[in-house]
């Protein structure tokens, strides 16, 4: 199986977060900037009654305070956050803590530290995130070689674009414009979907 990885803010709609969740999400990661503590507990925890009922998994990026008071499954750490190990000595065994790995070396100590997937990119230019550096084919294939955990593609994918970080061998696909600033936000999940469900058995 294939993961389809959604990061999302409540800039969006919550009746747009809703549908697409029910549309078929894996994991829905709450990236939130430029909010008080307080504030990002708020959304954290509404997004975390709105996953009840789904499929998905809640991630919480870089706050791991806010993903144990949320209840959320986990938290996404990267390379300026605090270390996976120490995220995971609060967090406990159970919870999920992914983390960004752009090179090998990075990959390598988020797995030695615990880490239960990767995130790997920029794949292609993002509005979302335009300080991020771009990845190689060269380099993403030498991290899903050094590393045996899963490794999520991200950084400006789409379902016209996503097929190419698939056939390198990634575990799934991390969206965030690519579905929710789509005209059909659930017909995106859908092409997704089935991008995703061509390499199930690959």
């Amino acid at each position: 199986m294939r993961w389809l990885y959604l990061i999302a803010d409540f800039s969006y709609k919550e009746e747009t977060l809703a549908a697409v969740l029910h549309a078929g999400v894996d994991f829905i990661q709450l990236r939130e900037k430029q909010i008080s503590s307080a504030e990002y507990l708020k959304r954290a925890r509404k997004l975390r009654e709105m996953t009840r009922g789904t499929a998905a998994k809640l991630i919480i990026n870089d706050r791991v305070d806010i993903a144990l008071l949320s209840g959320a499954d986990g938290v996404h750490l990267g390379q300026s956050d605090i270390p996976v190990k120490d995220a995971r000595s609060c967090l406990g065994p159970e919870k999920i803590i992914g983390a960004t790995a752009r090179t090998v070396k990075q990959a390598r100590r988020a797995v030695e530290e615990g880490a239960d997937y990767l995130g790997s990119g920029a794949w292609f230019y993002t509005q979302t995130k335009q300080d991020a550096v771009p990845i190689s084919e060269e380099t993403y294939r030498a991290i899903l070689q050094e590393t045996s955990i899963p490794n999520v593609a991200v950084g400006g994918i789409n379902a016209d674009n996503g097929r190419k970080p698939l056939l390198c061998g990634a575990s799934g696909l991390a969206l965030s414009s690519g579905i929710l600033k789509a005209q059909n936000p659930v017909d995106e999940v859908r092409k997704v979907r089935r991008l995703l469900e061509e390499f199930a058995d690959s």
